[in-house]
């Protein structure tokens, strides 16, 4: 009979907690919510102080440095950006019939590399005189060439669209004899970022002029290129590459800081190069000429086509030489 009982209580226990369990749901529903409220709370409270520890100001990083919400469609954006610019590039490449698409240069030095005449290339007071140095190689380990341009006898407009839509830097020396059939040319070129720089009136044997000679073709083409481009050059380049001390003294009194020369020179058929070895190197001021089919065997398209396909197979890419003066 007391089995009885206690199993009568048992039961009887069982149902009094099956009645409960709705109620003691509901305090428990109501406890884990509390706490889950007190979870949030912190759990935002660490995410304000993780942006502020580590965020950009700008939303992009979460609690613990983890990215937020807008980094994945920025970094999204970035790679779409980055894809239609390489298909750009390919197509242009294909479009000008490279061999392939032409190397990227790396971002120019944030500490310019000093400039000095090279060995050999000095006149007498160089540094003295503080005289614009001669020099035929940037000093630089990072594997890039400079493409420097001629003259300014032939406009042709094909390599300006050739240029831009390789996005291909490069920089000009310009005779006044040879543009001002057409200074709107160079214009058009220096509206897309090109360095316009000097490079005489008439392009004379410099050395065999008197000193107020020499002055007259450098000071005289900086006046032209301050007319026409409103901005005198810093640049000079001394026709055929000759000079003599009284040339650097007449370019210095005219406003020019640099005389680069160049270390290899690239036709439409062919490279002559100055060193031994007959090669590029990382720096090398590469020079040609504004000539097309009158005075060559194609035309300036041909040429860049030869010199791009020659450089990026060596693993070179084409940068602005002024980003490195």
């Amino acid at each position: 009979m007391r089995a009885v009982v206690q199993n009568d209580k048992s039961r009887a226990s069982r149902r009094v907690s099956r009645a409960s369990r709705p109620a003691l749901r509901g305090v428990r529903r109501r406890a884990l919510r509390r706490r889950g409220a007190a979870t949030t709370a912190v759990l935002a409270v660490a995410a304000l102080a993780g942006g502020c520890a580590q965020g950009d100001g700008h939303g992009e990083r979460g609690a613990a440095g983890r990215p937020g919400p807008e980094a994945a469609p920025a970094r999204a954006a970035d790679a779409a950006a980055e894809a239609r610019e390489a298909r750009a590039a390919l197509v242009a490449a294909k479009r000008w019939k490279l061999e392939k698409v032409p190397l990227t240069a790396p971002a120019p030095p944030e500490k310019k590399p000093v400039i000095k005449a090279r060995e050999g290339f000095e006149v007498d007071g160089q540094e003295e005189d503080g005289l614009p140095p001669v020099f035929t190689t940037v000093p630089t380990k990072e594997k890039v060439v400079f493409l420097t341009i001629d003259d300014g006898a032939e406009k042709d407009p094909a390599f300006l669209r050739m240029m831009s839509e390789l996005k291909i830097p490069y920089t000009v020396f310009l005779t006044d004899d040879e543009i001002k059939d057409d200074y709107g040319y160079f214009k058009k070129m220096q509206a897309r970022g090109v360095t316009l720089n000097n490079h005489t009136l008439s392009h004379p044997y410099l050395p065999a002029l008197s000193y107020e000679e020499q002055k007259h073709e450098i000071c005289g083409m900086q006046d032209v290129m301050e007319k026409y481009y409103g901005k005198r050059p810093v640049l000079f380049r001394p026709p055929f590459g000759n000079y003599n001390r009284d040339t650097l003294r007449a370019a210095k009194s005219c406003g020019i800081e640099y005389a680069p020369i160049w270390s290899e020179e690239v036709y439409v058929d062919h490279w002559e190069y100055r060193e031994w070895d007959q090669d590029l190197h990382p720096g090398d001021i590469v020079l040609t000429h504004f000539r097309g089919e009158n005075d060559w065997d194609g035309t300036m398209t041909d040429m860049v086509r030869r010199f791009l396909d020659r450089i990026t197979a060596d693993g070179y890419a084409v940068a602005r030489l002024e980003d490195y003066l």
